[in-house]
């Protein structure tokens, strides 16, 4: 098992706390509604809770998206090739990220996230797997440009963004991550992204609100770690899940609602929301083929292949970072 020792680019202050997380919650509780970025779910607690809700059977992309590895690894590992670093945006999945691991013959692996402790775990679960594969371990938010450990540096890369991630962000924040992807892995390196496709509304809710309640421990567990780590005390209890179709945008949203008149306290700064009024938590968007080229492309990647699994519910697309032209 060869693993680096990884990297730790996340600014915090003397106290321990992540500044842009403090930074991300004070501002969007200001907003008229109020709204925390997804990226935020995932400390160790929230990394565990994604694990178990991609197990459940409403949540049918995490099956869908291993479908397509399995049964496209030859196709997938011909277009790609041999010996490229893979610089995974997330730490890997149990299930995905070993699938394409093994078809494709990586160099080295770097998966990049922002929850330290689940990322190393998660690095030295795949090592383990794959001995003899270099693993080198990135704790840094990957929504800006990140420097890659130097023993990559001139190496062709591979991004691979699973999950439909691109889908929690809105169009203007989903296309400065893919030109910031752009700039971390450079002019030539492929990107596999994950999208899940416009579907019947009752799987979609189905699969954001589970019969097990996985999903709103999942999302109620943002407001335990706001409390733990920004000096809060929000109650907690107070608030219920919601998830909802917002047909307009074609997306998935995932709310906090207060089930009551509300106040609390977050690094000193006092708030109050009254019964009904909610914290927009999540979307997740749903693309059509057309869609998702075009997000792709407005990122500065060139789609040049696609995938689906066998219902048509999720696609996985290969896109190539080409020198930018002047023209048409």
């Amino acid at each position: 098992m060869t693993t680096g020792k990884g990297l730790k680019l996340v600014e915090r202050d003397a106290g321990g706390i992540d500044l842009a997380f403090r930074a991300d919650v004070l501002a969007g509780l200001a907003e008229p509604q109020k709204a925390i970025p997804a990226r935020w779910f995932y400390d160790d607690a929230g990394s565990r809770l994604f694990e178990d809700i991609t197990q459940l059977p409403e949540y049918y992309l995490t099956r869908a998206e291993a479908e397509i590895l399995r049964g496209q690894a030859e196709h997938i590992a011909r277009l790609i090739g041999p010996g490229r670093v893979v610089v995974e945006f997330g730490s890997g999945s149990s299930v995905k990220t070993p699938l394409l691991l093994s078809a494709i013959a990586p160099s080295a692996y770097v998966p990049l996230d922002i929850a330290g402790d689940f990322l190393r775990a998660a690095a030295a679960e795949l090592a383990a797997k794959f001995p003899g594969l270099p693993v080198y371990p990135v704790e840094a938010d990957f929504m800006r440009r990140v420097e890659l450990p130097a023993e990559v540096e001139g190496l062709p890369k591979l991004g691979f963004f699973s999950g439909s991630t691109i889908g929690n962000m809105i169009a203007r924040t989903a296309t400065d991550l893919l030109r910031s992807m752009r700039e971390t892995l450079g002019e030539g390196a492929l990107l596999l992204i994950g999208m899940d496709l416009v579907k019947d509304e009752r799987t979609l809710i189905a699969a954001y609100d589970d019969a097990a309640g996985v999903t709103a421990r999942f999302n109620l567990n943002l407001l335990h770690r706001i409390n733990r780590e920004l000096d809060a005390d929000i109650p907690v209890a107070a608030f219920a899940h919601q998830a909802r179709w917002n047909d307009r945008f074609a997306r998935i949203e995932m709310h906090l609602v207060a089930q009551r008149d509300v106040s609390f306290t977050v690094s000193g700064q006092r708030f109050a929301m009254t019964a009904g009024e909610t914290i927009h938590t999540e979307n997740s968007h749903k693309f059509t083929k057309r869609s998702g080229q075009m997000l792709l492309a407005a990122g500065g990647w060139d789609p040049c292949a696609r995938w689906t699994d066998s219902e048509g519910r999720f696609a996985l697309v290969l896109a190539e970072a080409k020198p930018p032209r002047s023209a048409p």
